[in-house]
């Protein structure tokens, strides 16, 4: 726990007991999952769907984190925030909206590029918004996943998930997001490699492990 980054922001949450936040953030976790496996489902497969990254769609997945938490679920902080345990400071709130659609732009009109190129976008770009006042991490996680399951056309099998094996271990995901910040800040570029390997191997043993556990039934 020692090692979270959490967003300092203006807003009280709506819950204090720090065991009924637990909680709820966990009954709030599974919705948000089930949420995004949906919108996966009704676009995989399917090319008279074509998937296109949209603010509602964040915004509903962040709704679904924050939900009976904290008064800004579904929306856009409306004030400065700042990030605990990390040398970024996000941009001001007003430009935060901008940020996020020029986020969906680069991937839908990237499309093309590899999936775990995308994903890595997505995690990395969202956390450098930084757009709400708490749910940031486990939004983004998601949000990439989501982009990582559709590049691939797939509900992608295996556990633990993505998402999950960050969660477990944020040191090396938080290691991987100051260096991507660290090299924008130095020369304005795009350097994702440390996240892309880290979805890179943790892909491959959500992936590993689906293939063993169907070994295992038989299938």
């Amino acid at each position: 726990m020692g090692q979270d980054r959490h967003s300092v922001a203006e807003q009280a949450e709506l819950i204090a007991d720090p065991q009924e936040k637990a909680r709820r953030e966990a009954e709030n976790g599974v919705r948000q999952y089930n949420l995004a496996i949906e919108i996966i489902r009704q676009h995989v497969k399917d090319p008279e769907r074509p998937f296109r990254l949209r603010l509602s769609i964040i915004l509903k997945l962040h709704h679904e984190a924050l939900a009976g938490i904290h008064p800004l679920a579904g929306t856009f902080r409306n004030t400065q925030v700042k990030i605990s345990k990390s040398e970024h400071q996000p941009p001001e709130a007003f430009f935060v909206a901008e940020e996020v659609e020029a986020l969906c732009r680069y991937v839908n009109e990237n499309w093309q590029k590899e999936a775990v190129h995308l994903a890595a976008f997505v995690l990395w770009k969202l956390i450098w918004i930084h757009p709400f006042a708490d749910g940031n991490g486990r939004t983004a996680r998601i949000v990439s996943y989501l982009v990582l399951c559709l590049k691939m056309d797939s509900i992608l099998p295996g556990l633990p998930t993505v998402p999950e094996q960050i969660a477990e271990n944020k040191k090396p995901y938080y290691d991987a997001l100051e260096a991507a910040d660290a090299a924008w800040k130095s020369r304005q570029q795009i350097d994702l490699s440390q996240i892309e390997k880290l979805l890179e191997d943790m892909l491959a043993i959500q992936l590993v492990n689906a293939a063993k556990s169907a070994a295992s039934s038989g299938r």
